[in-house]
């Protein structure tokens, strides 16, 4: 009896121990409020479980080493711009634009050091067989560099095509880089493709790779989440789409096929979006930069077309709440209409403020997300917060045609948000993303015809009708919103 009181006593006084523990290391790092108080919570009701998943996740760390080399990569970036961008290509006619549009071009560089570059020709793809063969055709012809990076690459389908096309391309003397996520292309890593690469002479390399030693000296849930392909420095692409055929992807999930849209541009911006590959390759092989510079064909690219395009790459360690504030700046500069799509919507409280004070403001909100997701956790997370935007007048389009997977913002026909960052905490907080910030009205127009044919395909949620869900359904919801800062 004495022994089982002193043991009760024991893990009692353990407990109390970890929770102050845990609540001083939290509370002193200043989170955000919402993200301390779920980690309180966590480790107040499953002391030694939460521990350890506030060890392994609660922070952003990333090493020192790492942290180091971030350091010194804010250096390269300045030597790349230096290099490749010069003033005259910065030189946008704001007068043409919204006064809002010249505060953004602000915003970014003051906190992430790109200013916006004029004369971009684009090519808006919505069809991902179309965008894949695009790329083939690209690949094919390169005559000095292919640099890519993705967070998945995944075999079958046309996505070996593009396999075949790096492959032809080395065997022709092109530089062939591609850095690949460790964690999203975990599949892809252990088949055969990566190998026929090497062997190729493909310079191939796994970016933020996992393992227990790392986890002790860094977060291993940090991922790039980037997708940038960069030919000969004169052409490139980014936008939403893995290396992969949705036609031979997740096929067992449930949600249809992934439908996703990317941007090829020429002009000015190639040299920026470049800069943010060859920054990612620096920090995973520490390559010489001016080498690089040199392979790439840095600086070739020169004014073509009207686009003025901002690129905002983040991530931890580069960049702290630098997308975020770019992102609430649109959401805020909208007068008339505001259209977002985003794949995953876990929202932090300032994005949802703006939403709501966007739509009271009497701005025309639509909020497009898939009806369906491949993740549970998120899926019930993100419907918890449909109550708020719909009182707010907010129309939340739940699209059919599949997984919707493409991430943009267009306001009022005259500016843009398109990337890789979806509207949820792990993109802005802890993913290594980028974002393109177009200030024209032709990718603006192109955009929004894209959003429509969304919505086109979709069924806006009944207010009444959502009001009647089962308790049960909303009791879910509304828990997994308690933990929505840590999905």
């Amino acid at each position: 009896m004495y022994f089982l009181l002193g043991s009760s006593a024991f893990l009692v006084t353990m407990h109390a121990a970890i929770v102050v523990a845990i609540g001083v290391r939290v509370v002193m790092r200043r989170a955000a409020r919402g993200v301390a108080l779920s980690w309180l919570l966590l480790v107040a009701t499953l002391p030694f479980f939460g521990v350890l998943v506030y060890l392994l996740i609660g922070e952003r760390r990333i090493g020192r080493k790492r942290s180091r080399a971030i350091t010194a990569l804010r250096t390269d970036f300045r030597q790349i711009a230096r290099a490749t961008i010069p003033v005259d290509f910065t030189a946008v006619t704001w007068p043409d634009l919204p006064a809002t549009a010249q505060a953004m071009d602000r915003l970014g560089r003051s906190l992430v050091g790109f200013a916006t570059v004029r004369g971009n020709a684009f090519k808006l793809f919505t069809d991902t067989q179309a965008i894949l063969a695009a790329i083939v055709r690209d690949v094919d012809a390169a005559r000095t560099s292919v640099l890519m990076e993705f967070y998945i690459w995944n075999e079958g389908g046309a996505a070996d095509e593009v396999v075949e096309a790096v492959i032809r391309a080395a065997a022709r003397s092109v530089r062939c880089l591609l850095l690949i996520d460790a964690l999203g292309a975990r599949p892809w890593w252990k088949g055969t493709q990566p190998k026929r690469l090497r062997d190729a002479g493909v310079q191939l390399r796994a970016a933020l790779p996992t393992g227990l030693l790392r986890t002790l000296v860094g977060r291993t849930d940090l991922r790039l989440h980037r997708k940038i392909v960069v030919i000969d420095g004169m052409a490139a692409w980014t936008g939403s789409m893995n290396l992969v055929d949705p036609r031979y992807f997740k096929q067992d999930s449930g949600v249809g096929e992934w439908v996703d849209a990317m941007v090829r541009f020429e002009g000015t911006v190639v040299n920026p979006l470049a800069g943010v590959l060859i920054g990612d390759w620096i920090l995973e092989t520490g390559a010489p930069l001016q080498e690089l510079i040199d392979a790439a064909g840095l600086g070739k690219a020169q004014p073509l077309g009207t686009a003025n395009v901002q690129i905002v790459p983040s991530g931890p360690g580069e960049s702290e709440d630098g997308l975020l504030q770019m992102i609430l700046g649109l959401i805020n500069a909208a007068q008339h209409e505001l259209i977002l799509t985003t794949p995953y919507l876990v929202p932090d409280d300032p994005m949802i403020v703006a939403l709501r004070g966007a739509a009271g403001r009497g701005v025309r909100v639509t909020l497009i997300v898939p009806e369906k997701v491949d993740s549970f956790l998120t899926r019930f997370a993100s419907r918890s917060y449909y109550d708020d935007l719909l009182d707010a007048g907010v129309a939340i389009q739940l699209y059919r045609g599949g997984l919707l997977h493409t991430k943009s913002i267009s306001v009022d026909g005259t500016m843009s948000m398109f990337g890789t960052v979806n509207l949820d905490m792990r993109s802005l907080w802890l993913n290594y993303e980028v974002a393109l910030f177009i200030y024209q009205r032709e990718f603006a127009d192109a955009l929004r015809a894209l959003q429509k044919s969304y919505v086109s395909q979709s069924t806006q949620l009944d207010p009444s009708l959502w009001a009647t869900r089962p308790f049960r359904e909303r009791l879910i919801e509304n828990t997994l919103r308690l933990f929505s800062p840590l999905l």
